[in-house]
């Protein structure tokens, strides 16, 4: 008896070992994401690919280079990625690692609706240039950690101060993460696209550029004409009303958050029940 209870403890103990594991990869990889490490990921798994390849194909030499490149690959990774080891040692301090990075609610998420909202209604009758991209679930602290800092409460009125001609950080873009302005005067990739128009500048540019890289949703006002535009997922929205603007970063933010909760709460739910 003493022996299958050993047993059926080994076995608790191995599941358990297993699922925080895979949570602590989960917790890690939700680090990286949005930022360079995670291509240089992807490279570190072609290399196993063809490690394994090479060995199976009998190719001596190559199947010896990735064997060379996989025993010096840990000092390397510990190189390329110490930003990214950095932040997640710094979430792990403040006691962030292991909770939840979705933790907002819809107060919120409405709060930072009507302050993006307000604020490009005042700059774009004014012709105040603006560039204000909104992190989703791709992450964006490569270009937080490339302007200045502020991790503020979001309003209208701050942002509206932020785009203020010749004021410090009026040129680049505003980054808001978790219904915070995390950083301001943050520099963002131009697109390559050749169907651009001409008659667009360097802020559409980059709104389309971040947009191909992440799946952020990004605000952009026009210095020129005032002209209001939007863009996600590599798509340019021109000439904007304020209504529309509204309707969008509302589907967008509060109704996708609703439903992400819903669908979570009924997962939780189905699990209670199966337990």
């Amino acid at each position: 008896m003493q022996f299958a209870d050993f047993t059926l403890w080994k076995y608790l103990a191995s599941i358990v070992d297993i699922v925080l594991v895979w949570y602590v990869i989960y917790k890690l990889i939700n680090v990286i994401r949005g930022t360079k490490a995670v291509q240089l990921l992807k490279g570190i798994l072609v290399i196993l690919l063809v490690r394994v390849v090479s060995e199976w194909l009998g190719l001596i030499t190559l199947s010896w280079m990735m064997q060379q490149a996989i025993n010096w690959g840990f000092l390397a990774v510990i190189i390329i990625f110490q930003p990214e080891l950095r932040r997640a040692l710094e979430q792990l301090g403040r006691g962030r690692f292991f909770s939840s990075s979705r933790t907002q609610d819809d107060d919120n998420q409405e709060k930072t609706v009507e302050a993006i909202v307000k604020a490009t209604d005042y700059m774009a009758k004014r012709r105040i240039g603006a560039l204000i991209s909104i992190e989703r679930e791709t992450g964006m602290s490569d270009y937080i950690e490339t302007g200045i800092q502020l991790n503020s409460n979001i309003s209208s009125e701050l942002l509206i101060n932020i785009f203020i001609p010749n004021t410090p950080l009026h040129d680049g873009a505003v980054i808001i993460q978790r219904n915070n302005v995390s950083a301001a005067a943050c520099y963002l990739p131009l697109s390559e696209s050749p169907f651009i128009s001409k008659e667009l500048g360097t802020r559409h540019r980059a709104a389309l550029g971040i947009s191909e890289v992440t799946d952020s949703v990004t605000v952009v006002v026009s210095e020129e004409t005032g002209n209001i535009s939007l863009t996600k997922n590599g798509e340019l929205h021109r000439d904007l009303k304020l209504e529309e603007l509204k309707e969008i970063l509302t589907s967008d933010m509060v109704i996708h958050n609703k439903v992400k909760q819903a669908s979570s709460a009924r997962w939780n739910w189905r699990g209670k029940n199966n337990g």
